[in-house]
């Protein structure tokens, strides 16, 4: 009986000093807790003695934080499935345990996941012993338990090209050619050369060399220039040192016709990562500077492809995970690169902007700013100076003018007309006496008079007004109108709000307030000068009301936008419409500039003129000139075009530069 009792006592205190150890279960469990916050300092301290001989705290923590940067690694998820008594039980009494665990975490090339085994064993004195992992590199993925490297390789996204509506290239990925210098081939004074023949500082040429990766024989990069410039790559050739490598480079067919609209790339900064996510570029990425290149960055980038792969010698690589390459989208455009083209080089270096559309479709064919900037010399010229005469050449080529506001002058006029009209303030047939060339409410507006520039023989209608331009005519029927109809049917035109148009371009306003308090500020914005504002291309969709029956066509400049969609309707009546187009024809047959009528098909259209003084005093300021113009009879394209400084120049010198380009694009 007393044996009996004994072995029980035995059994009871072996029992308790299972119960004293910690198990298996909560010793790793702890371990995948460090493992989960990525703790590998904790990690480390409760490897096993082994373990810890073989690898060093820092050899460790250093691999697997350094192979978990290099991947990306976030998100990681470690579980196992708790050992059960019996399987305890054996443990203590071998001192050794196996706990199969599951892996899941993100990298940048996506998922990973994979299953491994854990051997954990009991070391210490007996009433300090304790459960210690038996770490190896399988951990970190089972293929690396028996050597190998985890590899990480990059492809770069092929960027989307910019295409005209024919899919004519404005911007594609072309072949152009990196120059640079190999250091053990370079003699006497070979740095100077290339820099004078790039452009470039002889500064950046000595840093290039001295980065640490250089080597004697290494191919040491300065800069990607056009293989045009066949005189400049000849000389470089000559220069010790020099190699001419083929590139593939960012290149701009159209030059500086689509300059503003297209843009170009440059090196990126740290200001971009304001608007961009950092994580999708290396410091020497290019991204967008201006023009279609910066607004569209995202979609024409594309998304660089990842593999992430454990290489072994005499073995093939064991992919780990894959983010297939996304290359960037391709964006056509409603612009056509020859009616582009063709506006700009009509500006033959004068300054100002051009919209020109279809008035049915909405469609974009040609929308320029004048003067611009080769945007293929920025990326691959080779004066150092070219920052220096962009900005101090007095006609502004960096200015993209086809997003800006002007004062539109007596383009405006058929738009005043058309709010008159609708609001029932302008009877067509209503003529008005006015005598001389001014006009005046004396005392009441300060002793200011309205001006215009010719007189009429008997009463002024409409039509005669819109023919001969009468500012009086059109201040008088403001003031009939008042400020507050004249306003609402501004707003009913689109002044006021955002443009519907996916090239961002200024809002166009009535006035710098938004509203017409004062009554020379309401007559001087009735014919288009006061504090109105307008961009070309909202002036061209204006301008399609009158074709079309009282609707404004919204402006497209994508291929892939919906064709003529209304962007305002019922401003007027199909009669009223009729009534307009026919005085804009009459402009042209009657009105006192007839360039327009030279041409072999009837041309419709609206001349303007804007005074830009400083001061009410001031006799002669500048003048900027409008002309809108389209087919009379086939109304299929509409040219709004201004220049600047056209003081000095001969009088219907912008319609006359309408009307060639009209009559270019019907013998196409």
């Amino acid at each position: 009986m007393k044996k009996y009792i004994l072995l029980g006592i035995i059994l009871l205190f072996l029992a308790a000093c299972s119960e004293d150890n910690a198990s298996p279960n909560d010793r790793f469990q702890t371990f995948i807790t460090h493992w989960n916050e990525q703790a590998y300092n904790e990690m480390y301290t409760l490897f096993s003695s082994e373990t810890k001989t073989s690898y060093s705290e820092e050899e460790s923590i250093e691999r697997q934080a350094g192979i978990y940067e290099s991947m990306g690694v976030s998100n990681v998820e470690v579980s196992f499935d708790a050992l059960d008594e019996e399987s305890i039980n054996t443990a203590f009494e071998e001192g050794k345990a196996e706990i199969p665990f599951h892996v899941e975490m993100d990298t940048l090339a996506g998922p990973v996941t994979f299953d491994y085994s854990a051997t954990l064993v009991q070391e210490g004195e007996e009433e300090e012993k304790n459960w210690f992992v038996q770490w190896d590199s399988g951990f970190i993925y089972p293929e690396l338990k028996n050597g190998g490297e985890i590899r990480l390789e990059t492809i770069e996204p092929k960027r989307g090209e910019i295409l005209d509506r024919n899919n004519i290239p404005l911007a594609l990925n072309d072949e152009v050619y990196e120059v640079g210098l190999v250091p053990e081939k370079l003699a006497g004074n070979s740095n100077e050369q290339v820099a004078n023949l790039l452009g470039i500082s002889v500064d950046s040429i000595d840093k290039a060399l001295q980065a640490n990766w250089v080597q004697p024989n290494s191919f040491v990069p300065l800069k990607q220039i056009s293989p045009s410039n066949e005189t400049v790559v000849n000389q470089l050739l000559e220069v010790p040192g020099v190699l001419i490598n083929s590139d593939v480079g960012r290149v701009y067919p159209a030059g500086e016709a689509a300059a503003h609209l297209v843009g170009y790339l440059r090196t990126v900064r740290a200001d971009d990562f304001e608007e961009f996510d950092e994580s999708q570029y290396a410091p020497d990425d290019m991204i967008g500077a201006r023009g279609l290149e910066r607004l569209y960055e995202a979609e024409l980038k594309g998304q660089e492809g990842v593999q992430i792969y454990i290489s072994k010698e005499d073995e093939e690589n064991v992919i780990l995970a894959e983010k297939p390459v996304q290359n960037g989208e391709n964006i056509t455009l409603t612009i056509d690169i020859n009616a582009q083209q063709r506006v700009y080089v009509a500006y033959d270096g004068d300054a100002g902007t051009t919209a020109a559309i279809d008035p049915k479709t909405g469609e974009t064919l040609a929308l320029v700013s004048s003067p611009a900037f080769d945007p293929n010399e920025i990326m691959y010229g080779t004066s150092e100076d070219i920052w220096e005469r962009l900005e101090g050449n007095e006609k502004q080529p960096l200015i993209n003018r086809s997003i800006s506001t002007f004062a539109p002058g007596s383009v405006l006029k058929p738009i005043t007309a058309a709010i008159g009209l609708k609001n029932g303030s302008i009877n067509p047939e209503e003529g008005f006496e006015i005598e001389g060339l001014t006009w005046s409410k004396g005392e009441e507006w300060g002793g200011y008079e309205v001006t215009r520039v010719s007189t009429s023989n008997g009463p002024v209608d409409l039509r005669d007004a819109l023919v001969r331009s009468d500012n009086i005519y059109f201040a008088m029927q403001a003031v009939k109108m008042g400020a507050d109809k004249f306003v609402k049917g501004m707003e009913e035109f689109g002044f006021g709000e955002e443009i519907p148009y996916s090239y961002p371009t200024t809002a166009s306003m009535i006035s710098n307030s938004g509203s017409l308090d004062d009554e020379v500020l309401l007559v001087n914005s009735s014919y288009g000068q006061g504090e109105v504002q307008m961009s070309a291309i909202h002036l061209a969709s204006a301008y399609t009301t009158f074709l079309n029956d009282g609707k404004m066509i919204k402006p497209t400049i994508f291929a892939d936008e919906e064709d003529g969609q209304v962007w305002k309707e019922d401003l007027i009546t199909e009669e009223q419409s009729d009534i307009i187009q026919e005085a804009l024809r009459a402009v042209v047959t009657d009105g006192a500039v007839k360039e327009a009528q030279k041409a072999d098909f009837p041309i419709s259209g609206k001349t303007g003129t804007v005074e830009l003084k400083l001061t009410l005093e001031e006799e002669d300021g500048a003048i900027n000139s409008w002309f809108v113009g389209y087919p009379t009879d086939d109304q299929d394209i509409l040219i709004a075009m201004m220049i600047e400084q056209t003081q000095d120049k001969e009088s219907g010198y912008v319609m006359q530069k309408v009307t060639n380009l009209l009559t270019e694009f019907k013998k196409q």
